[in-house]
């Protein structure tokens, strides 16, 4: 199969599983599809390349653990908060290797795939926090303002073409601070 596709299907596999059981049963029955689609698609992510990226992985501890607290608790509120949570640690995880480590974890995730300067990854480290917690008071704005449906929603096809567009305005800034191949 080819590895665009596999990376595809792992990326938005899950989430489309969780939509479809989300329309068919509800919130609380879409929950446990979701973990078991996500742990498949970081088994397969695995398989395929014998190693798992953080952030799919550091997502799928959380979404197994948030939303087993929705199940177990029966409270929606978990699972409401999970983005918000996920993003502020990912803002943490940032914040605290620029100040306390003086490293740059995106660069230690990225490194491979894009040569920049210091500064380069400097700017970027400083608009992908600022981006995190934007996305973090925005889920929380949406859930605690909104319907049900309106959130799912929102999660399922507002927050990943925010990340895409946001993503896309950062090209300027890889431009200017590239490192010649």
């Amino acid at each position: 199969m080819n590895k665009s596709l596999v990376k595809f299907i792992t990326d938005f596999g899950p989430l489309l599983i969780f939509f479809i059981f989300y329309k068919k049963y509800g919130m609380t029955e879409a929950i446990l599809p979701l973990i078991i689609a996500t742990t498949i698609s970081i088994s397969i992510i695995y398989l395929t390349e014998k190693k798992v990226p953080t952030m799919p992985l550091v997502s799928g501890i959380l979404l197994a653990a948030f939303g087993g607290l929705t199940l177990y608790f029966d409270d929606k509120t978990f699972f409401y908060m999970k983005p918000t949570i996920i993003n502020l640690l990912f803002a943490a995880i940032l914040l605290f290797g620029k100040i306390v480590l003086k490293v740059s974890f995106l660069k230690k995730v990225l490194g491979e795939s894009l040569k920049l300067t210091d500064l380069g990854w400097n700017i970027l480290t400083d608009r992908w926090i600022y981006f995190f917690i934007f996305i973090a008071l925005l889920n929380e704005f949406v859930w605690r303002t909104q319907s049900e449906e309106f959130w799912v929603q929102f999660k399922v096809f507002g927050m990943i073409p925010i990340t895409i567009i946001y993503t896309i305005f950062q090209v300027s800034v890889i431009n200017k601070h590239k490192i010649g191949d």
